[in-house]
């Protein structure tokens, strides 16, 4: 009798719709344990999220490591004599793993602007910096086999001395993705939009996703300016009319990610009229996140997503399994 019964229950459970809201853990879980780090993947799938999203850089031998920036960040880096690196830390693309592995980056520096902005992060002191390869394997771990990954390759097109050339580090992350057996449930972004046009050719069963912010220094699209951004691989915005969308289904993208405070209803109801999901970055604010859930976004990046939890229990929307598991 066991045996029709286990068959029955797993026809049902094939048979269950996928989650609809992507509830993305920014760097883990950063407002809570330190960003890309094991301690805070491990906390994000604890409290349940439907997607890991974190950064990659590649090392000097090639490795490729979880961390959000080009060098090590005196914010966040300590040596192996306890001592923060400070403001010229080394480029990761000139460290081994094991050199990056050396330092420590589980203790926001006291009295930092950056300590400030996450005021409820716990330190995890002696934290190292992961692999993709240990990231994935804490999620096996775990037991969660349908965890996806968000994946996005930092580059900067302005100062491409920072880390190796953008398409040896593009074809080393899609290569790493594959070997790990994770193409099927990862997507790849970048603010650099020649990274997933490349990531697409090399991978079809890769998502990818394309960043955007329209504002300030870091404007990567730069609307109704001479000449063509150099974030944008060759495609000019104003070319679309100015659209982000247009342009992102233009290139071969299935994700259009904001920032969300630039997110008009104008352009997210165009995303979906193009087929694209719509998933802005980063939310932080309960307020922000239930209206972007009634304005119909597809997804929501978050440092807490435990926040973003409460947000859609509150509207009655299915939430994430949760997958308790230590770093």
């Amino acid at each position: 009798m066991k045996q029709p019964l286990i068959a029955a229950l797993a026809l049902l459970l094939s048979a269950a719709p996928a989650l609809a809201f992507d509830l993305q853990g920014h760097r883990g879980a950063r407002g809570l344990l330190p960003e890309n780090s094991l301690p805070g993947f491990a906390k994000a799938l604890s409290l349940g999220v439907t997607t890991l999203e974190l950064d990659l850089a590649m090392t000097a031998d090639g490795q490729l490591v979880v961390t959000h920036d080009p060098k090590l960040n005196g914010d966040l880096v300590r040596g192996p004599d306890g001592a923060y690196v400070g403001e010229d830390g080394p480029l990761i693309r000139d460290l081994t793993l094991a050199q990056v592995q050396s330092y420590d980056v589980g203790t926001l520096r006291p009295g930092s602007g950056y300590a400030g902005n996450f005021r409820d992060q716990q330190p995890v002191p002696g934290t190292p910096m992961p692999t993709l390869a240990e990231v994935v394997a804490l999620t096996e771990r775990a037991g969660a086999s349908d965890m996806r990954f968000n994946i996005e390759v930092k580059v900067n097109p302005t100062r491409p001395e920072l880390t190796v050339d953008r398409e040896t580090f593009t074809q080393a992350a899609v290569a790493e993705i594959v070997r790990l057996g994770i193409a099927g449930r990862t997507t790849l972004q970048s603010f650099d939009w020649a990274v997933p046009m490349q990531a697409q050719k090399l991978e079809p069963a890769l998502k990818t996703a394309y960043l955007t912010i329209a504002r300030g220094r870091n404007d990567n699209i730069q609307r109704g300016r001479p000449g063509t951004s150099p974030w944008m691989g060759g495609l000019d915005i104003d070319d679309f009319a100015g659209s982000a969308p247009k342009a992102i289904k233009e290139a071969g993208g299935a994700i259009w990610s904001p920032f969300f405070r630039d997110l008009t209803d104008e352009d997210l109801t165009a995303a979906h009229v193009l087929g694209l999901q719509v998933i802005p970055w980063t939310v932080n604010d309960p307020q922000d996140m239930a209206n972007l859930i009634e304005r119909g976004v597809d997804g929501i990046i978050t440092d807490y997503p435990d926040r973003l939890r409460a947000a859609l229990a509150e509207k009655g929307m299915a939430l994430p399994a949760t997958f308790p598991v230590q770093p």
